[in-house]
């Protein structure tokens, strides 16, 4: 909670409460509480224990839960199988209130998405708007029941200045998923978008080389590329 930075009356949702041990220590750090769990038995035992604090318990399903538009952060232990599925969810949209997250997620996951190389389409789709980073490494030994694999804390801060504008996050998305989906060098993942020639002019200033492959470029990178193919006209 210390490393989480929650201040006192800031809205903070759990996801995936179960019988809220997190969602105990965000309400003794006097944060209000949203606590959604799927399981209707769990979400029972939260009601009562609970009743008379700051706490709102939702029955639902993060991935179909409207999140909020006003300033909000989360604080989870979120389930390993489900993680992919919810982040993706809860980044999908910069839009909505989301100030910070910092979730414990599988190691492997964590190690993906918050390493500079190779991009992923959805590490490059994130970062526009948000920085995103490891902040722990938790052992497998810490958890009961005990699982398979080691954990992280991954942390999500959303930037001061983002690298793309709001209004084109859908756009921008496309561009990505175009892309990444082509498995091909630039010049032809971007075919229409910015030529081979243009390639070569930029990947010296930016710092790429223009026979990369999409995974090759960071985030800003991809920001700029995206800028450039939308106003070069």
């Amino acid at each position: 909670m210390r490393e989480a930075g929650i201040a006192p009356g800031e809205h903070v949702v759990d996801i995936g409460a179960g019988t809220g041990v997190i969602t105990t220590a965000l309400a003794d750090a006097g944060a209000t509480v949203t606590a959604l769990e799927a399981d209707p038995a769990l979400a029972r035992v939260l009601e009562r224990r609970f009743g008379g604090r700051p706490v709102r318990v939702v029955r639902g399903d993060a991935g179909r839960w409207p999140w909020p538009a006003e300033p909000f952060s989360v604080v989870s232990n979120l389930p390993f199988a489900g993680s992919g599925a919810i982040l993706r969810r809860l980044l999908r949209d910069p839009r909505c209130g989301l100030r910070r997250a910092d979730v414990i997620v599988q190691w492997e996951f964590a190690d993906k998405h918050a390493a500079v190389w190779p991009t992923t389409m959805r590490s490059a789709y994130w970062r526009a708007w948000f920085d995103v980073g490891i902040a722990a490494r938790l052992a497998r030994s810490v958890f009961s029941p005990v699982p398979r694999v080691d954990a992280a804390v991954l942390r999500i801060a959303r930037r001061d200045r983002p690298l793309v504008a709001l209004a084109e996050y859908d756009a921008y998305r496309r561009f990505l998923e175009r892309a990444f989906e082509a498995q091909a060098p630039l010049a032809r993942a971007l075919r229409g978008r910015v030529t081979a020639r243009e390639l070569r002019r930029l990947g010296p200033v930016l710092g790429f080389d223009p026979g990369a492959l999409p995974r090759d470029l960071d985030a800003r990178q991809w920001a700029f590329l995206f800028g450039f193919a939308g106003n070069r006209g």
